[in-house]
């Protein structure tokens, strides 16, 4: 038994010495195998890295010459559109002095406040005559509004805005003095169904729905205007009294423009402006002298290492391209007071009134009687909650209903919702606010309140943001199409030579837009108005989530991007939010066709401060990489970089690029971001 175990030992350590060779060997094999792939990777680094040295000593050769013939660019068509636009402001003005119709010039305050006095004291109180002056002094109001954007000084700004609220103020007051003269002759207009008086005036910027209780019957409970989309809800102890009701639907909005003078100080902006990096739209770049010095001082990842020499900004000595923000001042959120920069109030202002029925026109022996007041018309003070008298208890009162058909000339994206107008904090509020019901089918919305209150219809100002994808492609020499897929809905705007057009798959709201030309700015102002916003400003990142990237790195791309669009196509790329904030990334390819881009076009691009390059990967690899596509080099600039692979036609069709297409490209970039929104 002994002699058969000693032998089992023995066979026992001859296997385990067998297993540990075999063990000793299998592991030295693998050193092998791994020391040999580290040396190849070893080597391959140093490959990379002679490389990427080489591009770099090349890049730093011609980089002066690079940079140069950039700023040449950028100035030569900076100093082309400053000139057009010199000239444009001067021909408006002589035309505006050949109009020779009376009409003061916003410009001239004396002008403004002669024309306002002789205004105040006109007797005239004909709704039609009333509404005419009424739209000569809207044209007013938006040329003093154009006019503020561009007064940089505190003192001369205050004096505008004065000229500008007393003129909004006069203009709501002569809507008074109208009502009051059509409520005066209520008993001639009554109706035969109800007994009472009811009426809608309209025309291009107003719409007035006047009742007035005449009859007095108790079970009287509301009042539709079919015409005008417009509905209110009587109190019972209303309908036995002397009053009448105005909804007066403005399809402008002079209150919001009261709260933004109110609530937002303006600062002087800053002269450190190179002509040729100015933009139309403001970029909010307060970091980045900040982040020049980072750059300058701090080494960049191994994976993308490059020389610290002067960047494309700092060439064309350019620190500050905008002027500082206007202050925003931060609203209480547990006041429930509107934030206008976080919503925006859409389809105009709906003015809810109730008054005390002015004496009506009394008749006898052929003569006509009328009493005059020298109150004028009286509001009636309505409160759903009564102060109690005598220490006695409040007495509660019904809240008074409204219901509204939304505008169709606005796209609400989502349920809207309903402020009302706080006159003496003059801002919009959205507490006392109740039984808020929106038929999505029917396009209507009801609610209460406590009391007759202007209110207005809000909806997210960023609704739309951010952005899913974009593309700008080219449509031919000086023409392209810019389209950004929306959270809610997508859009595409067409640009031929300074001018815009919108396109949509919603027409909805959008009819008086879809297929115009109109100007980059005014186009603007007509989607925000109309609630398909895509534009951004400096307070945007507070609202939206973004992907965070150097401001002055995104406008130089903004610039080159501009004075290419007529030959190259750039879209969105997934790795953009992967390369840094020092980084963007982007898919480019040379595009002549007005056709769709084919998908396998594409090639990716990184842009940096420094330098720019070809990227090795597409947009379907598993994982992003900064390795240079083989054989391509680096270049300074972006547009020496897209020149490499571009066909000489395609290089004289950016160089021979109408002057207004580029500025109107690189304005509609900066006004949305999408480097930054997407």
């Amino acid at each position: 038994m002994s002699q058969k175990a000693s032998k089992l030992s023995k066979a026992q350590r001859a296997k385990r010495e067998q297993e540990e060779e075999e063990r000793r060997l299998r592991e030295e094999e693998e050193a092998r195998i791994r020391a040999e792939r580290e040396e190849q990777e070893r080597v391959e680094r140093e490959r990379k890295q002679k490389e990427v040295e080489r591009l770099e000593l090349k890049d730093l050769d011609r980089r002066e010459a690079e940079l140069k013939e950039l700023h040449h660019l950028l100035e030569e068509n900076h100093t082309a559109v400053t000139k057009w636009k010199t000239e444009a402001v001067e021909i408006a003005k002589w035309e505006r002095y050949m109009r020779c119709d009376g009409a003061p010039d916003p410009a001239v305050q004396k002008e403004m406040n002669t024309y306002m006095s002789l205004w105040r004291d006109d007797p005239e109180v004909n709704i039609t005559l009333v509404l005419q002056q009424c739209n000569l002094a809207l044209q007013l109001v938006d040329e003093l509004e154009d006019l503020l954007k561009d007064i940089t000084d505190p003192q001369e700004r205050q004096k505008y805005q004065e000229v500008l609220i007393n003129l909004q103020e006069l203009i709501h007051s002569k809507h008074h003095l109208a009502t009051e003269e059509i409520l005066k002759s209520a008993s001639e207009n009554v109706s035969t169904e109800t007994g009472n008086m009811q009426t809608v005036i309209k025309d291009d910027n107003i719409t007035l729905c006047l009742w007035a209780n005449l009859n007095k019957i108790p079970r009287f409970k509301s009042v539709s205007f079919s015409e005008a989309g417009l509905s209110f809800e009587l109190p019972k102890q209303l309908a036995v009294s002397d009053i009448a009701v105005r909804i007066l639907h403005t399809r402008y909005d002079h209150p919001s423009s009261l709260a933004r003078m109110t609530h937002l100080r303006t600062h002087t902006p800053s002269n450190r402006v190179h002509p040729a990096m100015q933009s139309t739209q403001r970029m909010h770049i307060s970091q980045s002298e900040a982040s020049l010095w980072s750059r300058r001082n701090s080494p960049e990842p191994e994976e993308i290492q490059v020389s610290h020499v002067q960047t494309q900004m700092e060439a064309l000595d350019v620190r500050d391209p905008t002027s500082p923000p206007e202050e925003h001042t931060v609203i209480n959120p547990v006041a429930q007071v509107v934030d206008l920069m976080e919503y925006t109030p859409l389809g105009g202002v709906f003015y809810y009134d109730a008054f005390h029925l002015p004496p009506q026109i009394q008749y006898a022996h052929g003569w006509k009687f009328v009493q005059v007041l020298r109150t004028g018309m009286q509001v009636f003070s309505y409160q759903a909650e009564k102060s109690g008298l005598d220490g006695h208890e409040a007495l509660p009162c019904p809240l008074v209903g409204v219901s509204v058909t939304l505008p169709e000339s606005v796209v609400f994206l989502e349920a809207p919702q309903v402020a009302r107008w706080d006159a003496a904090g003059k801002q919009w509020r959205m507490d006392g606010i109740t039984d808020v019901s929106y038929d999505e089918s029917e396009a209507k919305i009801s609610f209460k309140m406590d009391s007759f209150q202007a209110f207005a219809l809000m909806q997210k100002t960023y609704a739309n943001l951010p952005f899913e994808s974009w593309e700008l492609r080219p449509l031919g020499q000086d023409s392209a199409l810019y389209t950004v897929n929306g959270a809610f809905m997508n859009i595409s705007i067409t640009i031929q030579d300074n001018k815009c057009m919108l396109q949509s798959e919603q027409e909805g709201g959008l009819s008086h837009l879809i297929g115009k030309w109109m100007s980059g700015s005014d186009l603007q102002r007509a989607m925000v108005d109309a609630g398909v916003n895509i534009f951004v400003n400096e307070y945007t990142h507070k609202y939206v989530s973004s992907t965070a990237k150097d401001p002055l790195t995104e406008h130089a791309a903004y610039e080159q991007m501009a004075l290419f669009s007529s030959a190259c196509a750039f879209s969105w790329s997934k790795w953009n939010a992967k390369c840094g904030a020092e980084h963007l990334v982007m898919q480019v390819c040379e595009h002549h066709d007005p056709s769709p881009v084919p998908k396998d076009s594409w090639s990716l691009y990184l842009l940096g401060a420094q330098r720019s390059r070809k990227l090795a990967i597409t947009e379907t690899s598993e994982a992003f990489s900064p390795d240079h596509y083989p054989g391509s080099e680096f270049h300074s600039t972006f547009i020496h970089l897209l020149q490499d692979t571009m066909s000489p036609d395609g290089i004289a069709q950016t160089r021979n690029s109408y002057h207004l297409f580029v500025d109107t490209v690189q304005s509609l970039l900066c006004a949305t971001r999408p480097l930054m929104y997407s």
